[in-house]
């Protein structure tokens, strides 16, 4: 067993204490005891509802004009009332991602009947992406491994025995939707069928129509079929194969064949090299990295143990856990966002619980932070082909969000809002004070720029990221209106993600839109230079340079608010909930570098305000993402103590005993503790950045180091423009870092308050020892 395997003595007693598998698709979560396993099943393109015709005419531009001039006047009702009637549309077949099913495998038991007695382990192999359990008593030995291939579009299973004939379970399909139907075929093979039809989030009777088989092989022994079950008896070993395949998108038959195509291939290449070929196309990837926090830790102890004793403090005797967190995250990118996967990573990544589906919340896309978070570390942690169904899916948004801008504000461009989901919504959400965020489109299409600026991929550029981007800004340069009051170009109405405030004061009641929200001036300002930059670099579209220009001229700057924190909106506005979980008008802290501690030291201190100010508060809505945001906020601060200790809540207290991340109960709408996935990426950008820092040309070593982590070293790590970086330290300072460069360039390598300049070339590696002197 190596640092990098979750592990644990005990069974898994339910889905939060399973152990997830995927291949960029299909995703598992297994949850193994001694005598049980089950295989939760999901497939990311499994979902309810359907496209919907847009029926909200939001009046164009005289509509816009009449409820800015109640906004700009200081009448919130009026402009609220008004844009609920132009701006807030109907809830239609909105639909959410569906589990698929439960692949149930019973073993044999002795005649006592019981699971008692014997020893039992099981565990995931993050250097292979394997699960694996065993069971042992006095008589035998029972061993299983699971893998989910992306080489081969498989999840495949390995059961045997150290004694002949010592296999014998049966294997059955349960809980599907309502159309779930399961067929014996052959006596070894099970094939199901279903829809992900539900009441929720849809009508009820559309959605996407999966099918797939599960096929057994034996050696030795026998398969029988009965009850619907495949049950195997005396076997030396078995081998377990599941395929599926959808009809999203699909307007020929031939999905319908798919999934039994995919399982002959597999059952010709066999198991031996299914699994080789697996751990091949899976390194790739993972490999790219490595870490070790010092020497010590307590991979000895089973994963559940260790969170429990961070949770009780004793993190710094562990930090192994923590490089274990981000490599944990660097797994589930890879097992749910591979360079071929038809959809990004949604509110649960490409796993179900089923949890959210079943209230108001549901597996989308969250455009106001958590589809964001998902990918926020992708490109610093080496998974930059990872990055790419998310901007495939932000390439497809801005083709819906045309019909948006045009029907809904009389604009050019494109347009979407609070979230989205597979079918196109780029509607504002069917509640204002919620859901007419008119940048959530913007700050997810952001993650072009941050592809872009990692990979310095110029065809990348010109073919996908500016075309894109052109038309967003579009958008704005026609939405946006000047302030009568100092001329500066704003949004609104609109809202600051899920907050309220007060106009005046409490007597006055809580409001949600005003005009100009901090987080939207901070993101059209990321959008408008960046594009001036790529009309620059491209050689094109003068004339919208020029536009851009003067409009960048009147942005309105960031504020600071009388309790000395950033301001959240245009005016200085008194909070309703200070305890408020979201924080979005620190963008520009992280992810963008607005604002840093070098060159905006006033703007720095202000955002440590607003993050001082909302921890202090008892009522905290303290949820995974919360968490996630404080650490990186202060890693971005450079202060490694406070993000260090927030990680640790994040991980010790935030975390299923899997390692997934949850929101509590009670917050949002969640009506149980519920997992939400972004908490794990969120994680692992706030382990990376406290390691690596990269913008504007500089990369910044060690910026955030922890004293729990005094010693270690990381390979692998990606900075923008192009490089890639290792660094050792020891004792809290540097020994070694090298650079290695894909690209020529300018960078300033920076580690405390010592500078170098360092001019590149593509193709080399650049040593520099402790004093940060350039080693030949």
């Amino acid at each position: 067993m190596n640092d990098f395997t979750l592990w644990y003595s005990t069974p898994a007693a339910d889905w939060s204490q399973g152990l997830p598998l995927g291949n960029g698709r299909i995703g598992a979560v297994v949850m193994a005891s001694s005598h049980r396993e089950v295989w939760s099943m999901s497939e990311v393109t499994y979902w309810s509802g359907q496209i919907d015709p847009e029926h909200l005419s939001g009046g164009g531009k005289a509509a816009l004009e009449e409820m800015r001039g109640y906004f700009f006047a200081g009448d919130y009702d009026r402009g609220d009332r008004l844009a609920k009637q132009h701006l807030q549309p109907k809830k239609g077949n909105f639909g959410t991602n569906l589990g698929l099913c439960e692949v149930v495998i019973d073993f044999e038991k002795k005649s006592t009947g019981t699971d008692q007695g014997g020893s039992f382990q099981r565990e995931l192999d993050l250097t292979h992406a394997l699960a694996g359990a065993f069971w042992k008593d006095e008589d035998i030995t029972i061993l299983r491994e699971v893998f989910a291939s992306h080489a081969d579009d498989i999840v495949a299973s390995r059961v045997w025995s150290e004694a002949p004939g010592g296999v014998s379970f049966t294997l059955g399909l349960e809980r599907g939707t309502e159309s779930f139907k399961v067929a014996v075929l052959d006596d070894n093979t099970l094939e199901f069928q279903g829809q992900a039809t539900e009441n929720v989030h849809s009508d009820g009777t559309c959605g996407v129509r999966a099918k797939g088989l599960v096929k057994v092989v034996v050696s030795g022994g026998a398969i029988t079929s009965g009850d619907g079950r495949l049950i195997v008896t005396g076997a030396d070993e078995a081998w377990i194969y599941f395929s599926v395949s959808t009809d999203y998108r699909r307007t020929d038959q031939e999905w319908e064949t798919e999934s039994e195509s995919t399982l002959l291939k597999a059952l010709d290449k066999g198991y031996v090299l299914l699994r080789e070929d697996h751990i091949c196309d899976y390194s790739e990837q993972y490999d790219k990295v490595d870490i070790q926090l010092g020497s010590e830790g307590k991979s000895g102890l089973a994963t559940d143990q260790r969170i429990r004793l961070l949770e009780q403090g004793g993190g710094d005797e562990d930090p192994q856990l923590f490089a274990l967190f981000l490599q944990y995250g660097r797994y589930l990118t890879i097992a749910g966002s591979r360079e071929n996967s038809p959809l990004p990573l949604h509110l649960q990544g490409i796993w179900n619980d089923g949890e959210a589906c079943r209230m108001g919340w549901s597996c989308d896309y969250h455009l106001d932070v958590n589809t964001q978070m998902n990918y926020y570390p992708t490109e610093i942690v080496n998974l930059g082909e990872s990055h790419l169904p998310l901007l495939r899916y932000v390439e497809d948004l801005a083709q819906a969000g045309r019909e948006t801008a045009r029907n809904v504000y009389g604009c050019d461009g494109w347009v979407a809002h609070v979230f989205s989901n597979v079918w196109g919504f780029t509607l504002p959400g069917w509640e204002t004070s919620w859901g007419l965020n008119v940048t959530g489109g913007l700050w997810l299409a952001t993650h072009l720029i941050e592809h872009y600026e990692y990979s310095q991929d110029r065809v990348f550029l010109e073919k996908v990221a500016y075309p894109v981007l052109r038309e967003s800004a579009a958008f704005y340069l026609d939405y946006m209106c000047e302030h009568p009051r100092n001329g500066w170009l704003v949004t609104g109405p609109s809202n600051s993600p899920e907050n309220h405030f007060y106009p005046g004061n409490s007597k006055d009641g809580a409001h949600q839109l005003s005009m100009g929200p901090t987080m939207d001036q901070m993101l059209v300002r990321r959008l408008f230079e960046f594009c001036l930059h790529s009309v620059e670099l491209l050689n094109k579209d003068d004339e919208l340079g020029r536009k851009l220009e003067e409009a960048i001229s009147k942005l309105p700057p960031v504020q600071i608010g009388k309790k000395g924190q950033l301001q959240e909106w245009l005016e200085d506005y008194e909070e309703v909930q200070p305890e408020h979980r979201h924080l979005s008008h620190l963008y520009a802290l992280y992810p963008d570098n607005q604002i840093t501690p070098d060159r905006t030291p006033e703007l720095s201190a202000a955002a440590r305000v607003t993050l001082e100010n909302r921890m202090v508060q008892e009522e905290l809505e303290d949820v995974e993402f919360t968490a996630a945001l404080f650490g990186l906020g202060f890693a971005r601060l450079h202060d490694g103590e406070t993000a260090y200790k927030h990680l640790s809540h994040l991980i010790g207290g935030l975390c299923f005993d899997n390692l997934f991340t949850y929101s509590k109960s009670g917050i949002a709408g969640a009506e149980s503790n519920i997992f939400v996935i972004d908490g794990n990426f969120g994680g692992t950008a706030v382990v990376s950045e406290m390691l690596l820092q990269s913008y504007a040309g500089e990369i910044h070593l060690l910026p955030a180091l922890p004293r729990a982590w005094s010693t270690g070293a990381i390979s692998g790590l990606r900075a923008k423009g192009n490089a890639e970086v290792d660094i050792v330290w020891d004792d809290g300072k540097l020994t070694s870092t090298t650079i290695h460069t894909f690209s020529p360039g300018t960078f300033t390598i920076c580690w405390g308050k010592q500078r170098r300049i360092l001019h590149t070339e593509a193709g080399e590696s650049y040593y520099f020892n402790s004093e940060l002197e350039l080693v030949k």
